[in-house]
C-alpha cells in the first residue's frame, strides 16, 4: 500500500539540513528547516503549506529570505512553526524590508508563525502583506500531548533537545493508510474514480457509517450511478494499515535527557532522519559543539527503535569520508 508522504532531504549529506515532505498524489508538500533551499525549484516551493524550524541558526533559518521570495504575490499562505523566540525572529526578518508597494499585489500573502515555547504553550502571531507585515499577535494555547500541528490524514508532534540551546525535533504520522482493494472493487462492478478520494475522506474524518454517498463512475455502458453507505463502502472497498511515522533530529548532543526526549516523542519511527556529524573518533570536539558522532546517531536510532535510518548533516572536514561516517551509523544501529 503506497504511503501517504515520501520524505527526502533537499541537500547532499553535506549541506544545510533541510527535509522535504511531499505528499503522494496531492500538490503539497511540508518542510522541515529552512537553510540553503535554492535547490528545491519554485514549483516545489509553492506546494509547502508549512515549515517547522528547529532553531534558529543560520544554516537552518536562513532560507526564510528566499522562500518568501518566491511566495510573495504568488501563494496566500504559509503556517511556520519553531522555538522559543520564534514570533520575534520571524518579525525581525519580515522588518528588515522595505513594505512600500506590497500592499497593492492583487493576491495577499499571510504569514501564520507559531512558538512553541518551554513551558507547553503555543503562541501565534499573523503577518500579512496588506499591513506591510506589521504583525499582529493572535491566541495563546496549551499544547496537546505534544502535537503542534493536526489534519485529517495526518498529525505533527515535536519535543525539545539540548543543543547548547533548546532545539526541537520532530515526528510526522499519519493517522491510518487506506487502500484501494482492487479485486474487490472490480467484483463490486464499479470503478475507479473521484468517489473513492471522497470515501477516504469520509472514513479518516469519522463520518458516521449510515451516511448515505453517492457513487458515480463510467464504464463501457456508460454513466453509471448508485448510492451506498459509507460503512458498506468501507467494508468493499477499502483496506486500512497503520500509517508510517517520520522523525527528524538534527543538533543535538549526546546526553541522556537528549535520549530519553526522542525516546518519547518517536519510539518504533519507521524512518529517522538524524544528524551525524562528527566521526566517533572525533566525540570530544563533538561534545564541545553541541553535536553527535556518527556512532552516537547509531546508538540513538536503534535505542529508540528506528526502523530505518538516514543520517545527514555531516561536517564537510569529512568532504571525502562520508562511507565511513555512515558505516559508523549503520554499525552503531544494528549491532548493540
Amino acid at each position: 500500500m503506497r504511503p501517504l508522504l515520501q520524505a527526502r532531504l533537499v541537500n547532499d549529506v553535506f549541506g544545510d539540513p533541510a527535509l522535504f515532505m511531499d505528499f503522494l498524489d496531492e500538490r503539497r508538500a511540508l518542510l522541515f528547516d529552512l537553510g540553503d533551499i535554492t535547490v528545491l525549484m519554485p514549483r516545489e516551493l509553492m506546494r509547502v503549506s508549512h515549515v517547522f524550524v528547529t532553531h534558529a541558526h543560520m544554516d537552518h533559518f536562513s532560507g526564510f529570505d528566499h522562500l518568501l521570495r518566491v511566495l510573495l504575490g504568488r501563494k496566500p499562505s504559509i503556517a511556520l512553526y519553531g522555538g522559543p523566540g520564534f514570533l520575534a525572529q520571524v518579525g525581525h526578518k519580515l522588518r528588515a524590508y522595505t513594505w512600500n508597494v506590497v500592499h497593492r499585489y492583487d493576491m495577499e500573502l499571510v504569514v501564520e508563525a507559531t512558538e512553541l515555547a518551554l513551558d507547553g504553550h503555543l503562541r501565534s502571531a499573523r503577518f500579512s502583506s496588506r499591513d506591510r507585515f506589521a504583525g499582529v499577535t493572535g491566541a495563546t494555547t496549551e499544547q496537546t500531548d505534544d502535537i503542534v500541528h493536526d489534519e485529517t490524514t495526518f498529525r505533527v508532534r515535536a519535543g525539545f533537545v539540548d543543543h547548547g540551546i533548546p532545539c526541537l525535533s520532530y515526528l510526522v504520522e499519519e493517522k491510518v493508510r487506506l487502500g484501494i482493494n482492487k479485486a474487490r472493487l472490480e467484483a463490486s462492478g464499479m470503478t475507479k474514480g473521484a468517489w473513492l478520494r471522497e470515501l477516504k475522506h469520509a472514513v479518516l474524518t469519522g463520518v458516521p457509517p449510515d451516511t448515505p454517498m453517492l457513487v458515480q463512475w463510467r464504464d463501457r455502458s456508460g454513466d453509471r450511478a448508485v448510492t451506498r453507505t459509507v460503512g458498506e463502502l468501507s467494508r468493499l472497498i477499502l483496506d486500512a494499515e497503520p500509517g508510517q511515522r517520520i522523525g527528524y533530529a538534527t543538533d543535538l548532543r549526546d546526553t541522556s535527557d537528549n535520549m530519553q526526549a526522542l525516546s518519547n516523542l518517536m519510539q518504533g519511527v519507521d524512518q529517522l532522519f538524524i544528524e551525524s556529524v562528527f566521526l566517533d573518533e572525533d566525540r570530544a570536539h563533538a561534545l564541545r559543539k553541541n553535536h553527535l558522532t556518527a556512532a552516537q546517531a547509531g546508538r540513538i536510532a536503534r535505542c529508540i527503535g528506528a526502523r530505518a535510518v538516514t543520517p545527514f548533516h555531516f561536517s564537510p572536514r569529512y568532504r571525502s569520508r562520508a562511507a565511513e561516517l555512515a558505516g559508523e551509523v549503520r554499525a552503531a544501529w544494528e549491532h548493540p
